[in-house]
């Protein structure tokens, strides 16, 4: 496929076909169970023939489909084994590609958006793109000052392609639900619905580059690239080299993946606390794992961060009420966990839960934080999602009965997605001394001794 498949009627077909596919194997999977074999066995074959089918399509298409498939890709590590094992790989590629537009619709948008004389702003220029995504693709170049740069265009179409596949795909996003146990699939979308205007702005997510690298412009572990020139659905930045999380995820070393890990974890909460942005992308095509600086200690890997197209604006940095119930259920506190759980409206006031039982809930959740390191692995998060996921179990009961406020939606997909990657990672990450250093509400406030009345003792 060379060119973006943005017509409805192309586009629908496509992704119609595949309720129709699951709802066949459902059919085959009867069949099998009626000739005598176990319902688990049945049940992980046809999971692995959905997804086999569904990232398949996926990927062939841009737009709103691929972006799903990347965002649930990150996932993967709470499938079983066996059904995760051998498309893996298929994901891996789906975070990292996808079939390129030709060269001359590239030119045209160019010539569109920056001047017939576009070639002029650059000394050198690839057609073939190095990079795909949703819903542009990156190009290498060399900017007229001899800079390299990423040059970024977005599909002709990819406005309209994007809300066409996230309607479709809304309508059958019940049928995902065994696909990733544990997730509910239809807000996702609903969320990423609701973002389409923002990640096509290009002078949006120019703006949101510009302020986290002026920020992270010394740091010496986080690097952002600089914005070289935006202009409607065309975004110029410098470029990074580095190993793309993926190939780290795929083969890094135990240096390298725990490393990156750190840094992830790092990026998401101090990200926040000093740009009042959160990124909202976390999916492995979106980090490069950088060589150290000159002169630097061994192994200090630095993690370039791009595509800031989703971003969540919280001037304050994360939600204080996180950090203070964290340390709440930390120390234990059932009570005043509920309380501010109900204050925030994660317990609607017409449900009633048992604070104890809201606590055993959150504490296998919270594991990664109780400890000085804690090694994330796929393993792990396939036990959180069954806990969650089995309906026999009190965790997906009471877990139903939880509310996710609008306002947490985003920080929620991304922590979740962050999560998803330290254990594809399987990294080894000090969590609780980034929440000790970024996260409001952790780390209790002391309290001012109060003053001693003057001729007191």
């Amino acid at each position: 496929m060379s060119d973006l498949p943005r017509k409805a009627v192309t586009r629908t077909a496509k992704l119609a076909a595949l309720p129709l596919g699951f709802a066949g194997r459902a059919t085959w999977g009867l069949g099998k169970r009626i000739g005598g074999r176990s319902a688990e066995l049945v049940a992980r074959e046809v999971q692995q023939r959905t997804a086999d089918q569904l990232f398949k399509t996926l990927g062939e298409l841009k737009g709103g489909a691929m972006k799903l498939g990347q965002a649930l890709s990150v996932f993967e590590s709470a499938l079983p084994e066996e059904v995760a094992g051998p498309y893996r790989a298929a994901l891996t590629k789906l975070q990292e590609a996808a079939p390129p537009l030709p060269a001359h619709t590239v030119h045209g948008v160019l010539a569109e958006r920056i001047g017939e004389d576009w070639r002029e702003y650059f000394l050198e220029f690839e057609d073939k793109p190095s990079a795909a995504a949703s819903i542009g693709q990156v190009h290498r170049g060399v900017w007229h000052d001899g800079r390299e740069v990423a040059v970024k265009v977005q599909y002709p179409g990819a406005g309209e392609a994007l809300l066409s596949d996230l309607t479709q795909l809304s309508r059958f996003a019940r049928l995902l639900g065994p696909l990733i146990p544990g997730m509910d699939i239809k807000p996702l979308i609903k969320e990423m619905r609701d973002r389409v205007s923002e990640e096509l702005d290009y002078e949006l997510e120019a703006q949101a580059q510009r302020v986290h690298a002026a920020e992270f412009a010394d740091d010496p572990d986080v690097v952002i690239p600089g914005v070289v020139h935006q202009s409607d659905q065309v975004l110029v930045t410098e470029w990074m080299d580095g190993i793309p999380l993926a190939d780290v995820i795929a083969d890094g070393t135990a240096e390298q993946r725990d490393r990156a890990g750190q840094l992830l974890a790092r990026f998401l909460f101090s990200g926040p606390a000093r740009t009042g942005l959160l990124h909202a992308d976390p999916h492995p095509g979106n980090f490069r794992l950088l060589p150290e600086e000159e002169g630097a200690s061994a192994g200090a890997w630095r993690l370039g961060v791009l595509d800031f197209g989703t971003v969540d604006r919280l001037p304050g940095g994360l939600p204080a009420t996180i950090g203070e119930s964290l340390r709440m259920t930390l120390e234990g506190n059932a009570a005043a966990v509920y309380g501010l759980l109900r204050e925030e409206g994660f317990v609607k006031e017409s449900i009633e839960l048992e604070p104890d039982e809201v606590l055993d809930y959150l504490l296998p959740i919270i594991e990664p934080a109780q400890v000085e390191e804690f090694t994330f692995s796929r393993g792990w998060l396939r036990d959180q999602a069954a806990r969650i996921a089995d309906p026999r179990s009190p965790a997906h009961q009471l877990g139903r009965q939880l509310n996710l406020p609008p306002s947490y939606l985003l920080i929620h997909r991304v922590t979740l997605s962050t999560i998803g990657v330290l254990c594809q990672l399987g990294a080894a990450v000090r969590l609780r001394d980034e929440l000790e250093a970024w996260l409001p509400g952790f780390v209790a406030e002391t309290e001012e001794p109060e003053p001693v009345a003057e001729g007191g003792v």
